[in-house]
């Protein structure tokens, strides 16, 4: 008995599929190409999904330094950060700014965008800083981030925390999921020194290792980790990122990084419950953006007490 013949659509998949499809301006090659092997998505799924999603992610990726973690053959691939401009990905799309003798990635539309998944680009990662001033912080990042034993409730329970004592401070602070094990507290301020932006993150940081030794840890100290959450500081410096928001990661299940409301933190069933098929459900239900006020927020960097 003659075996069945795969699909089209699996022998497409199998053999990069059709040539080439146009995304505005860019030509993706091999649109078909399964990037997540366990979810079936494809090339052509992740620029639809930016699509999608662009008027939320565009004030979070325009006019930032972006790095990406670039995966040409998939997530079940080989996968490398990369920061600057190299082959691989077409730079007539991108806005190259110089810096210390080379050129770092900016982008100023969704072509932009498009161009970096035809690079094989799974994950976006922005600095807090634009790209007038590279000097100055002009966004927080307290990454929490999950040791062995820790549930996600304990993480949700660390980000209320960084939130209230920025509040203490009088600042207003934002929150997303990672696509991976923790969240994001993210604070706009008015440009501020990296130093001084780093300190002020580290205080932060070591006050809640101080008064919660069992929970919290100012350290990346691997040995240390179990049944801990590290209130990962070190993000805020000049030339260190953060996984920007709508982006996409290199994980199974296709995960990105999502903003969400803090009153939804308690209805949360992980970090990474959202992904390139699931988003767009969650966004065509919102009445408004949870990070929509985020740019019109002025504050200043206050000495923490």
């Amino acid at each position: 008995m003659r075996a069945a013949r795969p699909s089209l659509a699996k022998r497409r998949a199998a053999r990069g599929g059709r040539a080439a499809a146009m995304f505005g301006a860019v030509k993706l090659t091999h649109p078909d190409r399964i990037y997540w092997s366990d979810a079936g998505v494809s090339k052509s799924d992740l620029a639809q999904y930016y699509e999608k999603v662009w008027k939320w992610m565009r004030p979070h990726v325009v006019g930032r330094v972006i790095a990406v973690v670039r995966c040409p053959e998939g997530a079940d691939g080989q996968c490398f950060f990369q920061k600057h401009a190299r082959l691989g990905i077409p730079t007539e799309f991108l806005h190259l700014v110089p810096e210390k003798g080379d050129k770092v990635i900016a982008v100023d539309d969704l072509a932009g965008i498009i161009a970096l998944v035809q690079g094989g680009a799974l994950e976006i990662h922005v600095r807090g800083s634009s790209i007038d001033d590279l000097g100055s912080a002009d966004r927080l990042v307290f990454d929490l981030d999950p040791g062995p034993g820790m549930d996600f409730a304990d993480v949700v329970a660390a980000a209320r925390e960084v939130r209230a004592r920025l509040k203490r401070v009088k600042l207003t602070s934002f929150v997303k999921t990672t696509g991976g094990k923790g969240l994001h507290v993210v604070a706009p301020i008015k440009p501020a020194p990296w130093e001084v932006a780093k300190a002020f993150c580290h205080t932060v940081a070591l006050s809640m290792a101080k008064d919660d030794p069992a929970r919290y840890l100012a350290t990346a100290t691997k040995a240390r980790r179990h049944n801990r959450i590290f209130v990962d500081y070190l993000r805020n410096s000049r030339e260190a990122t953060a996984i920007a928001p709508y982006s996409s990661r290199a994980r199974p299940g296709a995960p990105v990084a999502l903003p969400v409301d803090w009153s939804e933190l308690g209805s949360l069933k992980s970090a990474s419950q959202y992904t390139v098929q699931n988003a767009m459900q969650r966004l065509s239900k919102l009445r408004n953006d949870p990070w929509a006020s985020m740019a019109r927020i002025k504050q200043a960097l206050p000495r923490f007490k």
